[in-house]
């Protein structure tokens, strides 16, 4: 079984905490906790439960990184090693959004031949038009050849919520 380490950035408030406790726990909680410095979480994924491709187990390394930006100086120290990121942003928030490319150029300065998945967080709290009007707006991140996918997640409802870890897993395996 191998072992990575993977980061979860974002904006303070995004819901990178509710996305881990979702993944790892089967849980979501309305209470805003926020995150002091960082916490670390751990999940086997096991790619043969999955009806994936690829076969084998990988165990995520999951690093719940705070989103204050008081914290940006000391966050390349917690980014260092990570073998892949996701990357939250609130869709409530367009500023989040507007910040994305901001989180994406910080953690390729310190792992530039990591790989990236974007997360746009609590679709439950628009509607359809609503999400597709925000991310008409979102930046463009073509650019980024790092970016494995991008989802549209709720950790409330669990949507997406798996396949973000999963995709990391399998791109783990296949590389």
């Amino acid at each position: 079984m191998i072992s990575k380490k993977i980061c979860l950035v974002g904006d303070f408030g995004v819901g990178k905490t509710s996305l881990i406790r979702r993944f790892v726990d089967k849980q979501f909680s309305d209470q805003y906790l926020s995150t002091v410095g960082v916490k670390i979480s751990r999940k086997i994924v096991d790619l043969t439960e999955l009806n994936s491709e690829k076969t084998g187990s990988v165990q995520l390394l999951i690093w719940d990184i705070e989103g204050h930006t008081k914290f940006k100086a000391i966050a390349p120290s917690y980014l260092q090693g990570a073998s892949g990121v996701v990357i939250v942003a609130d869709v409530t928030r367009l500023e989040t959004v507007e910040r994305l490319p901001e989180h994406i150029n910080l953690f390729l300065s310190v792992n530039p031949k990591g790989c990236i998945v974007i997360a746009f967080n609590k679709i439950d709290l628009l509607d359809s038009t609503e999400l597709e009007h925000l991310l008409k707006l979102a930046p463009n991140l073509k650019q980024y050849d790092q970016i494995l996918s991008s989802y549209k997640t709720s950790a409330k409802t669990g949507d997406h919520v798996d396949r973000i870890f999963y995709e990391l897993s399998e791109h783990f395996i296949s590389s």
